[in-house]
């Protein structure tokens, strides 16, 4: 830091009307942590100090003494700021001078109390400069280094392309990863405002940063080496006046796949802005479950459509039926699952049950997919809505029947995520003499009556709370979240649950997947929850 030498007069100033003449000015050449020792005659109470300060200096300081009162005076003694209102016997204060000047203290207090003023540092505006950011990548390093004296890139780029990104670095990142960690830097080239990365690590719609004055941006986040993650970037997001909800999301004009990574879902997308890209860590756990295998038996599966007087809606119903799966088979099972499209389809429960049933690590077992009529229905039906948990118990589960898919409560699960796992853990404590499993994938246990309105305050994990005061009943839990997931607070209201459950004295098992939150996560984790309700 830069020591800049200023005068300090400090002029005492007698208030009292005895007072006599003003003492003479005392000056101080003043260092970091100069001081100046003074004390309240017992004929005063305030005493005036001057200093010498330019618009834009930054200032440090403290005063020492019982119930000292400090103001900040500027031009004409008007009083400015007050740094020090009495409490404690050491008040620290900081500011920064304007244009108000000539600036001084006044300090008072009880009559006769003595007091410590002392400056820790003056920092003149010329020596206020931000601090260069330590890139933790060695490879951006490289090329900042090489943009800091003008060098060209063209040569280091072309390598960065032809090896894909995101960046994953192991080694000379700065400060040093853990054994089990690895750094995963996502680029983007030739935004001109903005980027900002559209899913985990964080969930949280991240900004990267501009690697110095070039069009290169960047961001580095330190996971587990056994991380599998989906993202998409979006460069120059718009920004507009809003709402904070508009303004979120808004990063859906532009997000996209990461033009430079290979890995990406769907496998032939039809366009640049079509489904996400994938980065997976060399430690993540292998594909196994989801994968078809030629030689496994396949199930089948059947749509149906069923309208709901309850509800006044109708739906697609997608039902499952195991190779093998007998209707009088007293070991089969059956799973109920909400979002049934994207079970089916995105999470893959069909091709996942097949190969559970395959490698003998479940029963035969039937599914119930139920889907949702619109967009609209589901943020309507599936937290905690009554009439939604009337339906199932009194339209849904009879209507199976009829179709001969059905199993003991017992070998019955109930399973979701998102809201749909909110959905799951309210159905079970509705109707635990249907569903004696309940499997919540990242649920948004989060919620309370009002929804996005209520997140984060104490009306919260409303269904929680219920758990608190209901009668316990013999319901198994299984729930998961992901470690990605703390921004949304799934990963820490599932935890919550988790923890009240083991309280009533539940069977409950939590398990924690390096992931955050979407289908992509729950496909590679499902099979988890399944095989723990059903062996």
């Amino acid at each position: 830091m830069t020591k800049r030498l200023l005068a300090l007069l400090f002029l005492c100033h007698v208030c009292s009307p005895f007072a006599g003449s003003a003492d003479e000015v005392s000056v101080i050449q003043p260092i970091d942590g100069a001081a100046y020792d003074g004390e309240l005659s017992s004929a005063e109470h305030s005493q005036s100090i001057r200093i010498d300060l330019s618009p834009g200096d930054f200032v440090r300081g403290s005063v020492r003494g019982e119930e000292i009162t400090v103001w900040l005076l500027g031009r004409n003694q008007s009083k400015l700021r007050r740094l020090a209102s009495g409490i404690g016997a050491v008040q620290g204060f900081m500011f920064v001078a304007g244009d108000r000047g000539p600036y001084s203290f006044e300090v008072s207090g009880q009559r006769g109390t003595g007091y410590k003023l002392q400056l820790d540092s003056v920092l003149a505006l010329a020596d206020q400069t931000p601090i260069a950011e330590e890139v933790a990548s060695p490879k951006l390093r490289e090329l900042r280094k090489r943009l800091d004296v003008g060098d060209d890139i063209s040569e280091l780029w072309s390598e960065i392309k032809s090896r894909g990104t995101p960046l994953i670095e192991t080694s000379n990142v700065k400060p040093s990863l853990a054994e089990d960690e690895a750094l995963v830097t996502f680029l983007w080239r030739g935004a001109k405002r903005n980027v900002r990365i559209f899913g985990a690590p964080s969930g949280d719609h991240d900004e990267l940063k501009r690697l110095g004055d070039s069009d290169i941006w960047y961001h580095s986040y330190r996971v587990p080496n056994t991380a599998r993650i989906n993202y998409r970037l979006a460069p120059d997001v718009p920004e507009f006046p809003g709402t904070p909800t508009q303004r979120r999301r808004a990063i859906l004009a532009t997000a996209q796949r990461d033009p430079l990574n290979p890995l990406h879902e769907p496998d032939e997308p039809v366009d640049d802005y079509e489904g996400f890209s994938i980065v997976e860590l060399p430690d993540a756990p292998k594909e196994v479950w989801s994968t078809e295998y030629p030689s496994h038996p396949k199930g089948t599966i059947e749509t149906h459509r069923l309208t709901s007087d309850i509800l006044g809606n109708t739906r697609d119903i997608h039902v499952y039926r195991s190779a093998g799966y007998e209707p009088n088979d007293p070991e089969r099972a059956l799973v109920v699952t909400f979002d049934g499209d994207q079970y089916r389809d995105e999470v893959r429960g069909p091709v996942i049950l097949d190969n559970l049933v395959a490698a003998g690590k479940i029963p035969p077992t039937a599914a119930i997919m139920i889907s949702n009529p619109s967009q609209k229905s589901r943020s309507t039906e599936l937290p905690c809505n009554d009439d939604f948990a009337r339906f199932i118990g009194e339209e849904l589960m009879p209507w199976a029947k009829t179709q001969h898919v059905t199993a003991s409560r017992e070998r019955t699960v109930v399973a979701g995520a998102s809201f749909g796992g909110l959905c799951s853990v309210f159905v079970g404590l509705k109707h635990p003499e249907l569903f004696g499993n309940v499997f919540s994938q990242s649920g948004s246990l989060w919620w309370a009556p009002g929804g996005f309105e209520t997140k984060g305050e104490t009306e919260s994990q409303w269904l929680t709370r219920q758990y608190v005061s209901a009668p316990s009943q013999p319901v198994r839990y299984y729930l998961q979240a992901g470690t990605f997931e703390k921004p949304s607070e799934i990963l820490q209201c599932t935890k919550h649950l988790r923890d009240v459950l083991q309280a009533r004295g539940y069977d409950v098992t939590y398990g924690e997947f390096v992931g955050g939150h979407g289908y992509f996560y729950w496909r590679h984790s499902f099979a988890d929850g399944i095989m723990h309700l059903l062996q």
